[in-house]
């Protein structure tokens, strides 16, 4: 059993935390935020995430799992400590990496003995190398340590099954000693672990996630083509996945990508490539693509609304960035939402996990309680979260309670031949729709 110290229980540290404690570690998860802490060990999970409730439980009953708000308290006895705290977006788009340096700053005034601090966090390329002078600068007295780069890969909805059946696990050292202790860490994943050094490792990180955020903001681009030409996006994607090269994964048109990983870290990729005196043209691409997305839904709406979105009222079926979580960070919701107020119109919005965590982010939607009361009386609505939820609602009932039957689905859940043959003024997205 080893004894491991997670700083920071937000998205990737609690999950980290309990996943490695259900492996049989004893893991102490350490947050200087004292509220979270404390509904942590009441068992009120800080997050929205399928399994992570029965999963700390578990491990917390089984005394492998505890929370506290002191470092020394966390570090006693502690051989690994992994730092997994936000590294928000800066003004200009670079990794904010104010908790990243005062988790170092506490993790070497409170170390006893000998420490491997592995990052978790996303931290551009190079932090490796400053977190370790951080530490010299900050230990009371010299004692021997080691930084390692382990970057996450876990998906939001699925992050459990991420972590314990990862694709590969990424290990960037300096020090080959200890990024062969962390090798065996991980070993019980039974996984790929691709060693290298640090600031390799941190660029893995950040070129994984731009480039799945490429593919999605290229099929959104073909997708605009697609209703041109009159083909369907749906069969265009699956007949490219098909193609070993291409993979089907990541090829899904809609209203973009949204989220804590993505929208930031290709913003701090570009900004890091604008830093070194290069011009970031696909990232620039990229994110613009992406970011039009949501102007595109309003316009869209707008045209089958008659022109005018002016006194309608228009309904958002899903809040949240994905399904199966309640993150609301740069949710394609905010943007849309804003966009039909500013148009004029009344926006609703029903979500069936995150309308806690919507309701101060959107203070002019009114919110509802489910899809068929936010759908009475709207002049239309818009497919933003696709919710399974979503994709089984009595059609027949929902066009009853429209005042007008016009539905702009901005995930592609419905099949276009059957909506219009129910009789709904509909569009999906790519989908063919110059009457092809």
């Amino acid at each position: 059993m080893k004894q491991i110290c997670v700083v920071g229980v937000g998205y990737v540290g609690i999950v980290t935390g309990a996943c490695f404690a259900d492996l049989g570690n004893h893991v102490v998860a350490l947050d200087v935020n004292e509220k979270r802490v404390e509904n942590l060990k009441k068992g009120i999970m800080p997050i929205y995430e399928p399994g992570l409730d029965e999963l700390v439980k578990r491990n917390v009953k089984a005394g492998r799992l505890s929370f506290t708000t002191s470092y020394k308290e966390a570090l006693e006895g502690c051989e690994y400590a992994f730092i997994a705290v936000g590294t928000p977006s800066g003004v200009n788009g670079e990794a904010d990496l104010q908790y990243v340096a005062a988790a170092a700053t506490s993790i070497a005034e409170n170390m006893t003995a000998p420490l491997i601090l592995i990052n978790k966090s996303t931290v551009p390329i190079g932090t490796g190398d400053w977190v370790a002078d951080v530490v010299k600068g900050a230990q009371p007295k010299p004692m021997e340590f080691a930084v390692v780069s382990c970057p996450e890969f876990l998906r939001e909805g699925s992050a459990i099954g991420d972590f314990m059946n990862p694709h590969r696990t990424v290990i960037g050292s300096l020090d080959r000693d200890a990024a062969n202790k962390v090798a065996q860490l991980h070993l019980p994943l039974r996984a790929p672990i691709v060693i290298t050094d640090l600031r390799t490792a941190e660029m893995i990180k950040y070129a994984s996630n731009a480039f799945l955020a490429t593919k999605i903001s290229f099929i959104n681009e073909l997708a605009d083509l697609c209703e041109k030409v009159g083909a369907d996006v749906k069969e265009v994607a699956a007949g490219m996945g098909y193609d070993a090269r291409i993979g089907r994964h990541f090829l899904d048109a809609g209203l973009g990508w949204g989220g804590s990983c993505f929208p930031k870290d290709v913003e701090a990729l570009a900004f890091m490539a604008k830093e070194k005196g290069l011009e970031p043209l696909i990232l620039n691409a990229v994110m613009d693509v992406n970011y039009d997305r949501r102007t595109a839904a309003v316009r869209r709406t707008e045209e089958m609304a008659g022109g005018s979105l002016k006194g309608k009222t228009v309904g958002l079926l899903g809040l949240a960035f994905k399904p199966n979580t309640d993150d609301m960070r740069d949710a394609p919701s905010i943007d849309i939402a804003t966009e039909l107020i500013e148009a004029g119109a009344k926006v609703r919005g029903y979500d069936p996990v995150s309308m806690d965590v919507a309701r101060p982010i959107l203070p002019a939607v009114e919110l509802f309680n489910d899809a068929y009361s936010l759908a009475d009386g709207c002049d239309a609505l818009i497919v933003v979260t696709e919710w399974n939820e979503f994709k089984q609602l009595d059609l027949e009932k929902l066009k009853g309670l429209l005042k007008s039957p016009v539905i702009f689905d901005g995930r592609n859940i419905y099949d276009p031949n059957h909506m219009r043959a129910m009789g709904f003024t509909y569009r999906a997205i790519g989908r063919g729709f110059n009457g092809h």
